[in-house]
Formats: C-alpha cells, structure tokens, sequence
C-alpha cells in the first residue's frame, strides 16, 4: 500500500522538474504501484486538491499541528490519511474548536517531518508541484497504457479524477470507453481560447459559427421527466437559488435534456447586467422571493449535450445546434449567425456590443463537444482584452484608500504549478469592492513585506487590459498595460485561471497583427 510519504516524495519529484513529460512518468510510476483502496485518493492529490469537497481547516489550524514533533518512521497509509482528515472536516457541534485541532495534531504526530510538511501544504492548497487535473489525466493514461483521449474523455464525463483512475486500474479502457453520460451527473465544461479581435478569430477559424458573448453565469442543465436541477461552472447544484431557470425548462416538451448556457441578470431595457451582480443570485443556498423580484435571471442555452435518450457530445456542432433549436423556443437561445461572410461578421459583433454584451463566441461547425481548452475549436472575441488572474499579494493604500488593501499583484499559471506576476492594478476598485478584498485577503494572508501583504493564491478577478508589452521586470517577460479590475470571479478556482501559454498567445497574435496592419497615416505637424 502507498505511503504518505510515497505521495510526498513524488511531490518533491514534481517540484523539482519543468519537464512536463517527466511530471507525467513520475506520476504514472507512482500510480501504477498504487492499489484499489489508494489509487483514486493518490490521483486527487496528485492535482493538489486535498479532498472533493472543502475540509474546512485553516492555516492557524495548520501551522499548530505542524508543531507537533514529528513521527520517527512514517506510518500513514494514504487510506488512514484520508480517512482521518474526513473526520477532523466532520466534527461540529459544541466544542468543535478544539476537538478539531486535537484530532488533526493526532494526525500530524503520526507523520514524519516531510509527510508533515506535504500534508500541511496539500491541505492549504499550497502544492507547487505542476500536477494540476490535465498532468494526472495523462499519467493515468501513461500507467495503465490507456490512449490519452480515452482518459479526458472520461474525465469529462466523471469530473472525479479520483473515480477514473479507479476505473483505470481496475478495468482497464473497456472499463472507461463503458462510461455513458448520465442525466443529473455534471460535465466538465468546454472552455473557450482568446483570439486577439475578430479578424484573428476568423483567420483561425475560416467558417465559423458565431454567437453572442454574455457576462453571465454558466450553468449545465439536466432535465428529466418533471425534474430539472441546475449545476454551476463547477459542478456545484444550484437548482434551489434559480427557479427561473427551473421553470423554464421545466415547461420544455422534450422528456430528457442536457443543457449548456448562460444565465445573467437583465435591466429594464434588456441590457445585461454586471457580472457581480448576476452572482448575487449564486451565493445563497435556496431561493430568496425578494432578490428574485429585484434581480430575476433569464437563461439563454447554446448546446445540447442530451436529448431524449440521444448522447450529442461526439455529434458536430451544428448539429448539437440544431438539436437545440428543434427542443427550445427562440427565447431560450442564444443569438447566433450561422453563415455569413467577414462583413456579417463585423455586423453581427457591433450588434452584440451595442446590446451591451462582451462580445462574440465563434466555433468550429463540425467539432464534437469536448471538455477543456484544448486546441481552437471555441474562441472568444471582446472588445478589449480580459484575463482571469490570481492575486498573488496586496498593497496597503494611502490617501482615501488607507486602511484598504489597495494595488493587486497578478499573476497567471505556470506550466510548474506556480504562478507567474504580470503587473499590479488598483483601478476598476469600488469601496465596497475594496472593503470586501481587504477581508478577503487578510483571511488568506501568509507574509509581509513592508507595505505587502503576501496571499495565498485562491481568489481569481478578471482584469481587462489594453495590450501586453515586454518587461524585464516580471519572470514571464511580459506585462499588462492599462490594466484594471471588471470584477472577482467568485465561479472560478486559481486552478482555472489563464495560463502563460494563454497570455504568450494573445502577444503573437498582438505582434501578428500589428505587422500585417496598414501604417497609420501621417500626423499633421500641428496636431
């Protein structure tokens, strides 16, 4: 049976090397030692998360059990580990506090000092160690000499990297090409790629199938019979909180469907909302009549994944679109141009704009639906460039904005499982926004520095930028210019924040396009 220290060794491996193929042996030759009862809690830990839902143990917690002396000799099993850090996250009740700390530093004392260590990161989601879902779905693959596609695909299906690699080891390809869609059961989404304006996304897709961008919420819909439950971007049910959404699928005549769209907040007029303030519909647990009459959601889908028994996944897209159409009336559906030359096209993306919308979404008419970013099957155009970046650490304001945490440092993924700083703003920041981050961030604190306060990378906020320049100054060469804040993204992880490969993308395709445009004319002398 796999050690805790076998997993902490690995992970010292992993931190050690950039060389994304050798993360990927590593980890296999981890897995395949690894047998029934430890192979799905060595694959979740491998991508650094500590347990499929939140422990609820914090870093005070954390860094008391690590002053616990250490073990002489390890003795968890990955099994025991797991087992016991389930139970410290299930006491509650009077007294909860202590027995809490009690039982976690129970824990620790019976971990060597590296275990210790590797279990206190991995509990604070503080791994560095470039094992994120995507590297652990290719070493699956590589330990049970399973083609790679095979794995994505199951882990779309599944989105529990722990379940598919014990599907893996136990059975093989059969046992994950047997794996169906099931109604009620969430997909992992497909994500869209940056193009840098509209002509580099018909450049990279010729005939593309264009649809409005909306600023709102994604959500998958299942219905079933009379039954429709509603998951948000990742995973999470939300049936309770949007009963517009449920009412309006509900009403649907088709007997089974799965539904992918946006849900947004709309104003009088019919122009969309802020994002931040679609979400305030997300963060309550049940439905709350006054928010829903000041704040009412309307949903717009623009795939079908499921109809009637019929899995759509591995069909093209126009037809998931058509399927769409023949099973929802046009109120329900997102805006789309099917066909139409470069004109069109630029007609179509002012429309979006002056409808007050992001931009457009453009996709490939003949790709099947498939989890993830990968390749350019789905690209997204806005009017300015946006990234989804962590915040890395805060700068304490002056002026009116003393007290605040004021200037973010922003950083995006790294192919080692770090992050890397592309420049600091504190533009786009409302007081409330500031009050709110400044809590926020003092709870993820881990170090200052002077007047910064260093953070633990969880929360994500898109920053919408001019361009991208050079600069010696960060690791990545590259920083924002004009950068500020549009708004956290409370429905993402620092997992799915934009990676450097992303932003080095956007830069080509800057330079591309600057190179190929016409010069600018001639400025009058006295201009």
């Amino acid at each position: 049976m796999l050690t805790v220290q076998d997993l902490a060794r690995t992970s010292a491996d992993l931190t050690a090397t950039r060389s994304r193929s050798a993360k990927v042996a590593r980890l296999a030759a981890l897995l395949r030692g690894a047998d029934a009862a430890d192979i799905g809690t060595a694959a979740r830990w491998g991508t650094g998360e500590a347990a499929e839902r939140s422990l609820g143990i914090g870093p005070a917690q954390v860094r008391a059990a690590l002053a616990t002396a250490p073990a002489a000799a390890p003795t968890h099993t990955i099994a025991d580990a797991m087992a016991r850090l389930t139970a410290v996250a299930d006491i509650s009740g009077a007294g909860s506090k202590a027995r809490r700390a009690q039982a976690l530093a129970e824990l620790f004392a019976r971990a060597t000092g590296e275990e210790q260590q590797f279990l206190g990161r991995l509990i604070l989601g503080e791994l560095r160690q470039g094992a994120l879902e995507s590297l652990v779905v290719d070493a699956v693959a590589a330990a049970f000499e399973i083609p790679a596609a095979g794995v994505r695909r199951a882990q779309m299906l599944r989105g529990d990297i722990a379940e598919v690699a014990t599907i893996a080891r136990s059975d093989g390809r059969a046992g994950l090409d047997a794996l169906r869609l099931q109604v009620f059961r969430p997909l992992l989404p497909m994500l869209a790629q940056p193009a840098a304006d509209l002509d580099d996304a018909l450049s990279q897709l010729p005939h593309p199938i264009l649809e409005y961008k909306l600023d709102g919420a994604r959500v998958q819909i299942h219905k079933q019979d009379e039954t429709v439950r509603v998951y948000s971007r990742q995973g999470n049910e939300v049936t309770a909180a949007l009963p517009e959404v449920v009412d309006a699928v509900t009403a649907l005549p088709a007997r089974e469907l799965v539904l992918d769209g946006e849900t947004l907040a709309l104003a009088a007029d019919g122009r969309p909302r802020a994002f931040q303030t679609t979400m305030r519909r997300f963060g309550r647990h049940s439905d709350d009549p006054e928010l829903r009459a000041r704040l009412p959601l309307t949903v717009f889908c623009f795939d079908c994944l499921a109809r009637d028994g019929e899995t759509l996944i591995d069909a093209p897209t126009r037809e998931r679109h058509a399927a769409l159409a023949d099973a929802l009336p046009p109120a329900l559906l997102i805006p789309r141009l099917a066909d139409g030359d470069a004109a069109a096209a630029e007609g179509f993306l002012q429309a979006a704009l002056a409808a007050g919308h992001e931009g457009l979404m453009a996709k490939h008419p003949q790709a099947p639906y498939a989890a993830g970013g990968r390749g350019s099957h789905w690209l997204k155009i806005k009017q300015a460039h946006t990234l989804d970046l962590v915040v890395l650490a805060a700068e304490w304001g002056s002026g009116r904005r003393r007290g605040w945490l004021s200037n973010l440092h922003l950083g995006c993924r790294d192919a080692a499982g770090g992050y890397l700083m592309l420049g600091k703003t504190f533009k786009g920041l409302t007081d409330k926004v500031l009050a709110w981050q400044t809590q926020q961030l003092l709870a993820r604190e881990v170090a200052r520095d002077g007047h910064v306060v260093h953070v633990r990378p969880e929360l994500v906020v898109e920053i919408a930028f001019n361009e991208l320049q050079q600069s010696r100054q960060y690791p990545a060469g590259l920083a924002l210019r004009f950068a500020r804040v549009k708004g956290y993204r409370s429905d993402k992880t620092a997992a799915q924040a934009d990676h450097i490969d992303s932003v080095r993308a956007i830069f080509e395709r800057q330079l591309a396009y600057r190179s190929s445009a016409p010069p600018a004319p001639a400025r009058a002398a006295n201009a």
